[in-house]
């Protein structure tokens, strides 16, 4: 299947999910915008990236980043945009696998399998969790240095 018609269904598939997420007007387009993004990113790294994980990892942070950026300027909670964003990479065929090898009693192929849905789940939070614990670190220290500048109990003035 060409890239173009993967993206595209990303973005259908993220549409879908928005409209039964009651996301209406403008966020319902940017939200849907940041699925194209995610798998996007994930085909792009392909040519780099021989590890499927690590593109998951990758492909998260750079949703979460356009998740948390579309937050402030549109004055709504990151999950908005990033749980929609990061739909496309759920990773489906590996969980139908995993679960039709353990109910067909294949548990050496179940647990390979199990085992690398695992994998994609982790890279995926970790991707996630990476960006927002950044965000959250660069705003704080936003305040430390707003407040310092502002004079209070953290500006020691030299006189």
């Amino acid at each position: 299947m060409s890239a173009f018609v993967q993206i595209l269904m990303g973005g259908l598939g993220t549409l879908g999910f928005n409209i039964l997420f009651h996301i209406r007007g403008k966020k319902l387009v940017l939200a849907t915008l940041g699925g194209v993004i995610s798998w996007a990113v994930f085909l792009a790294l392909a040519p780099m990236l021989p590890s499927e994980s690590f593109r998951y990892f990758l492909s998260a942070a750079a949703v979460t980043v356009y998740g948390e950026v579309l937050a402030r300027l549109m004055k709504t909670p990151t999950t908005t945009f990033l749980v929609p964003s990061i739909i496309p990479l759920i990773p489906g065929s590996a969980l139908y696998y995993t679960m039709n090898y353990a109910l067909n009693q294949q548990w050496g192929d179940f647990a390979r399998q199990a085992f690398y849905t695992v994998q994609l789940a982790l890279a995926l939070a970790v991707g996630i969790i990476a960006v927002t614990t950044a965000v959250r670190l660069i705003t704080a220290l936003i305040r430390v240095y707003k407040k310092a500048d502002k004079g209070s109990i953290y500006h020691h003035s030299i006189k």
